[in-house]
């Protein structure tokens, strides 16, 4: 079957599903964060196994779960775990997931990922929006594609406009939110401390694993992105950093309550999509 036909395949059993959209926003949540498909109303909800093409996960802390609903008013997709390049050897992995959200008519894309922090004053538990990337990981999730849409470009490819709302919305939330860049390590072991300090030297602010594969593959499909990370450790060497990955899912567990409320509260700063209902 061809990438094509399996799309058309997957969006057809979405459809029945009860999947049809538009809906004003595509969330991807990260380790330990999938608990915000919980705040949606008029939630359904179906496994990745049961998709067909759709990744099979293996990392606790990812469930593997599609969820449609609405959050703040607002219909959205919520993707409950992502595959990471370093489980599927291959850096385009979410890309099935991503192209179905815009034929689903999503208009943005919000990632969310756990991190190590590089900065003093983004420890544990805080919350950290995306400004840019630096792709550390040698993978490329458009290498392979024969188009010209693959020379994609990446100014501003964390959406000025979005970054705007989401600290609107956190100071009406009264959540204290950083901004910082995002270093893409491949994983799946933590970074070493020389690693950390390379990063920090070449202007990264946080290190993770994922989130930089799914933003190239979003601006590929013209997608807008945000992204917010939940700084689960110090970075290694860093404050007494030692990061694992108990760590990363119970700080980002701890967390959950305010990153759903800053979500919310940034989901009702989206206008309704043009042709939805009441829009």
């Amino acid at each position: 079957m061809t990438a094509e036909s399996l799309l058309e395949v997957a969006l057809g059993c979405l459809r029945q599903g009860g999947f049809e959209g538009p809906y004003t926003s595509a969330i991807v949540t990260g380790t330990g964060l999938g608990g915000l498909a919980s705040c949606l109303e008029q939630r359904i909800g179906i496994a990745y196994a049961d998709i067909p093409g759709f990744p099979r996960l293996g990392v606790s802390g990812h469930a593997g779960s599609l969820f449609r609903g609405r959050l703040a008013d607002r219909p959205v997709l919520v993707f409950e775990g992502r595959i990471h390049a370093y489980e599927a050897g291959d850096a385009a992995a979410m890309r099935l997931p991503l192209t179905i959200a815009k034929r689903l008519g999503a208009e943005t894309l919000l990632l969310t990922n756990s991190s190590g922090s590089l900065m003093p004053e983004a420890g544990p538990g805080s919350l950290v929006a995306l400004s840019d990337h630096i792709n550390l990981s040698g993978f490329n999730p458009l290498i392979g594609e024969p188009s010209d849409a693959r020379f994609v470009p990446m100014i501003d490819a964390y959406d000025p406009g979005l970054r705007a709302l989401l600290r609107d919305a956190a100071a009406a939330s009264g959540i204290s939110l950083h901004e910082g860049i995002y270093a893409w390590f491949s994983g799946p072991n933590f970074e070493t401390p020389a690693e950390v300090r390379m990063a920090g030297r070449l202007g990264a602010d946080l290190v993770g694993m994922s989130t930089v594969p799914e933003t190239i593959l979003a601006r590929f499909l013209g997608l807008r992105v945000a992204a917010l990370s939940v700084v689960t450790n110090h970075a290694a060497g860093i404050a007494g950093g030692d990061p694992h990955h108990a760590e990363t899912k119970a700080v980002a567990a701890r967390a959950a309550d305010d990153l759903a409320r800053l979500v919310t509260v940034f989901l009702a700063r989206l206008p309704l999509p043009s042709s939805a209902p009441g829009s």
